[in-house]
């Protein structure tokens, strides 16, 4: 019997002794968490209750779920050690802030956040205060919150068959990267029309008329669809603080284009 079960964790595959299963469903839970975290933070600093999810369907901020995974994955084992965990964090939640900042705008077209005005920042990326805050964040989330989480998944481990608990895991990640494929696409038509409609100078005009004009005057199914699912109201509510910099380095909101309320609801006067 003891021979089977290490047989059976032979076979199964392994990061850091984290099964994948367990891995992508931290990545689905610390996303919602995200989320919400996101959602709290907008209304404590801005006064409003607005959309702070990365993907276009679905209350999920996707950053979290991949530096929460990351941290987990490449620290859990210093589990008591709060000052390694700290600085693995800081660089390893850094970093991952880095990669997205960058896929954002290199992919995507888009500038989600920028922390330029922000004292010893790197290309507006990153800055030194929000690589504390991963710093901080990674030792609550190693030594206090994470075994809570680990806690829940094993109750619902013993509650649940793992025949069903593995396609439905499964299932919600591929609607996760579905979205995540669905709102890259949104998001480059956005961005497109915005720009053009507005005549925002960016360093990339040539190619954004050039795209306008295949997507919106050579190609009226699909633009009628666009219209449809990803107007400007649905991408404005989704994504409240889309922003990009034109040629002269200045960042220009998109909400300023449309006369479109960006936030669901305000809560106070900041």
């Amino acid at each position: 019997m003891d021979t089977q079960i290490e047989q059976k964790k032979k076979k199964s595959f392994s990061i850091m002794g984290l099964s994948i299963w367990r891995i992508l469903v931290y990545f689905i839970i610390y996303s919602f968490l995200g989320y919400v975290i996101e959602t709290l933070f907008g209304i404590i600093t801005k006064g409003v209750w607005e959309s702070r999810q990365s993907f276009l369907y679905g209350p999920f901020c996707g950053i979290y779920g991949l530096g929460a995974c990351a941290i987990i994955v490449l620290l859990n084992k210093f589990e008591k050690r709060d000052s390694v965990i700290f600085f693995g964090g800081f660089i390893v939640g850094s970093i991952v802030e880095y990669i997205c900042s960058y896929i954002g705008e290199a992919v995507y077209g888009v500038t989600w956040w920028d922390y330029s005005n922000r004292p010893f920042n790197i290309n507006g990326r990153i800055c030194v205060s929000f690589s504390i805050f991963w710093g901080l964040l990674s030792i609550y989330l190693i030594m206090h919150l994470n075994p809570k989480i680990d806690r829940l998944i094993d109750n619902i481990k013993n509650k649940f068959s793992m025949k069903y608990l593995k396609p439905l895991t499964i299932t919600v990640f591929a609607l996760l990267i579905i979205d995540c494929i669905v709102t890259g696409f949104a998001l480059k038509y956005f961005f497109v029309r915005i720009i053009h409609n507005n005549n925002i100078e960016v360093s990339s005009m040539d190619k954004v008329n050039t795209l306008y004009s295949d997507i919106y005057e050579n190609n009226p199914k699909l633009a009628d669809f666009i219209y449809k699912f990803w107007n400007d109201k649905k991408m404005i509510k989704t994504f409240p603080n889309l922003k990009i910099k034109d040629v002269n380095g200045d960042i220009k909101y998109f909400d300023n284009y449309v006369d479109i309320q960006p936030y669901y609801l305000k809560i106070y006067d900041k």
